[in-house]
């Protein structure tokens, strides 16, 4: 992604050409990295917390708080998101929906097409998070 985007300065600014292409490749690969990076950032605990009590939490604490959140928040969003992105992605993908600049990336329904995967990866995320701290929560009570 660094790369094609120096590519596109160095051909833009260094020899005055465009390439329309190219610049949608950037944002084709930025946005597939955000959108499948979000579950292994879950995974590996890389997301934002509102830390100012959690961190002084047990793990039991913290098992409990993940639940809840998992439960009440993350999995009905995935779920939302599942939803209300299948039509639009359909209808994406019912066009071959292409790029509306000229020299652009004939797949735009492609890159929609990770909308719902993106939900999935992190409903099974979530999933597995809630199998973790529900281990957790188990092992503790029978240890205690």
């Amino acid at each position: 992604m660094a790369l094609a985007t120096g590519i596109v300065v160095i051909l833009r600014y260094g020899f005055g050409i465009g390439s329309i292409a190219l610049q949608e490749s950037v944002t084709y690969m930025h946005a597939t990295l955000f959108m499948l990076g979000a579950a292994y950032t879950l995974r590996s605990g890389g997301h934002v917390r509102v830390d100012i009590f959690y961190r002084s939490f047990s793990d039991r604490s913290r098992a409990w708080v993940n639940s809840f959140g998992a439960i009440v928040f993350l999995m009905p969003l995935c779920l939302i998101i599942l939803g209300i992105s299948w039509r639009f992605v359909t209808e994406s993908w019912a066009v071959r929906e292409s790029s509306v600049d000229p020299g652009g990336i004939p797949a735009v329904f492609l890159l929609k097409s990770i909308i719902p995967l993106m939900a999935i990866n992190l409903l099974f995320q979530g999933f597995a998070e809630l199998l973790r701290n529900a281990l957790t929560l188990l092992v503790d009570e029978d240890s205690a």
